[in-house]
């Protein structure tokens, strides 16, 4: 026998996309109860950079990343890690990596997080004026700074390549940093402004503040592990430690968590990976940056916030379960020395680790599947923050129609 749908939408994960979507979803009608095995915004969404990130159009990798590959095994505190031991594992995940920076692929995956990007920043300006916490983003831009004479030809072939896809962005001379931001190095030599950027004071908060919304809207939350889950007439049936769950229509926005769920429910394995990221939160920092600034040669950000400067970066492949590797979260203040006139200070700091969910072809799957018993919403890589808010534009289109629009590489079945 079936049991009666308890609500219409289940939405299982409640990170920055999930409680951006059940909010969306209920402000269209829908009874929606959200489900994670935490409290909200703990998981990827705590940690993220807090940059707006609408400049980074193309995809995580290039073909640099075979050259790079016996480094990423031997340096543990490199910028781009990969742990032997989890080698074996990851290989079917970087093949179809590489087969995808074929031309044709990699114009694909260019276009379509260019097609995320550009409604991004207005996505975002809708929903927290929606709730009356605009306050909480800063669009002022964000730089892209270079120290090394023989790095300017690499920086001006990144400009050219952003100027190809329509990415707003200007030259900074060495004195137009300095004025713009006197605590840098006096040695840094320019760099790529990137004005239609931005940053958030507060990551976290900002899920709060949405979820808070989602509940005054009528959002349930339920605080459990969901397991697994069955299709039927009525609807789907999620399996988890606190029960069964019956709902007309589920959203899959679990993150790095989100394939064995829709291997369940779907029968198509999908082939997520995940990108562990560190962050040290300074929180004695509260001066020394006007916006969010990238260096170009150390590859990592450094983001004002509310509660002090944020270094965030490194990507590290080794699974949902190795423990984290904390000295790469330390190395990004190693990174900081030279950046700034004076150093910054580690008093107080506190280092993180998070799980970026990633496909091989750097999209995410934004999906209608199984009849409409089933949304897709994860795999959005470094991008999960800035896409969020146009995701759940795409997902409340897709919730509304019998057959859902043509969203092409968003599509599950690309797989």
């Amino acid at each position: 026998m079936v049991e009666t749908a308890e609500t219409d939408i289940a939405v299982v994960g409640a990170g920055i996309v999930g409680v951006a979507c059940a909010l969306q979803l209920a402000r269209q009608g829908h009874r929606v109860t959200l489900v994670d095995r935490q409290a909200p915004g703990l998981g990827a969404s705590f940690g993220n950079a807090g940059h707006l990130a609408t400049e980074q159009v193309f995809p995580i990798a290039d073909l640099s990343i075979l050259k790079r590959l016996p480094r990423m095994l031997l340096d543990p505190m490199g910028p781009l890690r990969l742990d032997w031991k989890y080698l074996p594992k990851a290989m079917p995940w970087f093949t179809r990596l590489l087969l995808n920076l074929r031309p044709a692929p990699f114009q694909r995956s260019v276009a379509g997080i260019r097609t995320l990007n550009e409604g991004s920043l207005g996505a975002w300006q809708r929903l927290l004026g929606s709730i009356g916490r605009s306050e909480l983003f800063q669009e002022d831009g964000s730089l892209l700074v270079f120290e090394k004479p023989e790095s300017r030809q690499a920086l001006e072939a990144l400009r050219t390549r952003m100027q190809q896809q329509a990415v707003p962005v200007d030259f900074w001379s060495a004195e137009t940093v300095r004025e713009a931001a006197p605590q840098l190095s006096p040695s840094l030599l320019g760099g790529l402004f990137f004005p239609r950027t931005g940053h958030f004071i507060d990551p976290y908060r900002v899920v709060c503040e949405l979820f808070e919304a989602a509940k005054a809207s009528g959002v349930r939350f339920v605080q459990a592990q969901v397991d697994g889950g069955q299709l039927h007439s009525a609807g789907v049936s999620l399996a988890s430690d606190q029960g069964m769950l019956n709902a007309r229509q589920v959203l899959v926005s679990c993150g790095a968590h989100s394939a064995k769920l829709t291997a369940a429910l779907t029968g198509k394995r999908v082939p997520l990976d995940t990108e562990r990221g560190y962050h040290l939160m300074l929180p004695g920092e509260h001066q020394r940056l006007p916006f969010a600034v990238t260096s170009l040669e150390r590859k990592f950000i450094m983001t004002p916030m509310a509660e002090g400067l944020r270094l965030a970066g490194t990507v590290e492949f080794a699974g949902l379960q190795a423990p984290p590797s904390m000295q790469r979260a330390w190395q990004l203040h190693r990174l900081s020395k030279g950046l700034f006139r004076h150093d910054l200070s580690v008093e107080g700091a506190t280092p993180w680790m998070g799980f970026r969910p990633s496909l091989p072809d750097s999209l995410p799957v934004i999906d209608r599947v199984c009849d409409g018993r089933v949304l897709l919403a994860f795999g959005h890589q470094h991008l999960g923050l800035t896409q969020a808010a146009v995701t759940a534009e795409w997902v409340g289109r897709l919730a509304e129609q019998t057959g859902g629009p043509e969203m092409g590489a968003y599509r599950l079945n690309r797989f």
